[in-house]
């Protein structure tokens, strides 16, 4: 299958690359023409204009830009160029009440419009994009042989008892949520999730780390292995997980993480599931005092927000103020 992307950041790219091997053509464009040109077996566009002229209708193009005016600029810009029976996919990490105000204006011109919530960060390329999606059943299937071949596929996961009757779909990685917007609100409350897990293991750590304090009694301090206790965690504990996974990788790099100063962002999702649960008035303490956390780590940096930093840049090559190499050796010495 034939498909335009808009956006080849750290994970545009990389979708283009796996749609790739699988046997599609991609054609790309970037305002960054180095980006296009690296792209290497796609067929470049200087324009949104060339590209959408480059693609045979029906056309559909992904798009993988940030989240807010940018995606929104470059959304109705394509609407201008694309024709009846053409679709807009936005892959990226959108507001799902943007998704429903496109997909309206879209419409108009008989234009489809998909959001899909895309998980998977750096690491997709090799282990494939969990992917929830919005949109009409007609346009998500017509996509379903992009959507498969970005998917991870069962793998080696038990299959959940009594799901038989249940979308196969879901067993590979992908989901069609429900309408325009259920896409992105599904991805946006697994991010909100996301921060609640990861502050628990940034707090867990900080408190193993916290042991060799001076000011507790001698008898009861221990100078704990924080890299070992990471690996041993992965193997058989029942709080195993991928971001412990990347927690062990952090750590075994730099027990200190030095190279991290503990400054912890927020790209919007935090913020905007516990917006969504005010207005469904669903306690969320968890995922609220996690998001507040990140706000602190703004302000004073504890060892816990450096490992923050550390798994955001580990799954999804966050950089985050990063101390300089040098000065970092010699912290970890």
């Amino acid at each position: 299958m034939q498909i335009g992307i808009v956006g080849l950041g750290r994970m545009g790219a990389n979708i283009g690359r796996r749609l790739m091997e699988r046997g599609h053509q991609i054609v790309a464009f970037d305002r960054d023409p180095k980006a296009v040109t690296a792209l290497a077996g796609a067929t470049g566009a200087a324009s949104l204009k060339e590209m959408v002229e480059k693609l045979d209708a029906p056309r559909a193009v992904w798009v993988m830009l940030p989240a807010g005016k940018i995606t929104d600029d470059t959304v109705f810009a394509l609407s201008d160029l694309l024709a009846a029976g053409d679709v807009v996919i936005d892959g990226g990490n959108t507001f799902y009440k943007d998704d429903i105000r496109r997909a309206q204006a879209l419409k108009k011109k008989n234009i489809g419009y998909v959001d899909c919530g895309t998980s998977g960060g750096v690491w997709g390329l090799a282990r494939g994009y969990c992917m929830m999606i919005g949109g009409d059943k007609t346009v998500v299937d017509r996509l379903d042989p992009i959507f498969a071949a970005l998917a991870p596929g069962a793998g080696g996961i038990e299959k959940t008892p009594g799901r038989e009757a249940r979308d196969p779909r879901v067993l590979n990685g992908y989901l069609h949520a429900g309408p325009v917007g259920a896409g992105h609100f599904v991805k946006m409350v697994h991010n909100g999730i996301e921060y609640g897990l990861m502050q628990a293991y940034a707090e867990g750590f900080d408190i193993l780390r916290g042991r060799a304090s001076d000011k507790l009694p001698e008898d009861e301090r221990f100078v704990l292995d924080t890299a070992d206790i990471a690996e041993v965690w992965r193997r058989g504990s029942v709080i195993s997980s991928w971001l412990l996974d990347l927690t062990a990788i952090a750590l075994a790099k730099s027990p200190e993480l030095s190279n991290f100063e503990g400054y912890v962002d927020d790209s919007g999702e935090g913020r905007w599931t516990i917006e969504a649960a005010i207005d469904e008035a669903v306690a969320a303490p968890v995922i609220t005092a996690a998001l507040y956390a990140r706000f602190r780590s703004r302000i004073a940096h504890s060892f816990g927000e450096k490992l923050l930093s550390a798994m955001r840049n580990e799954f999804g090559g966050h950089v985050e103020s990063l101390v300089p190499a040098h000065k970092a050796k010699d912290e970890d010495k």
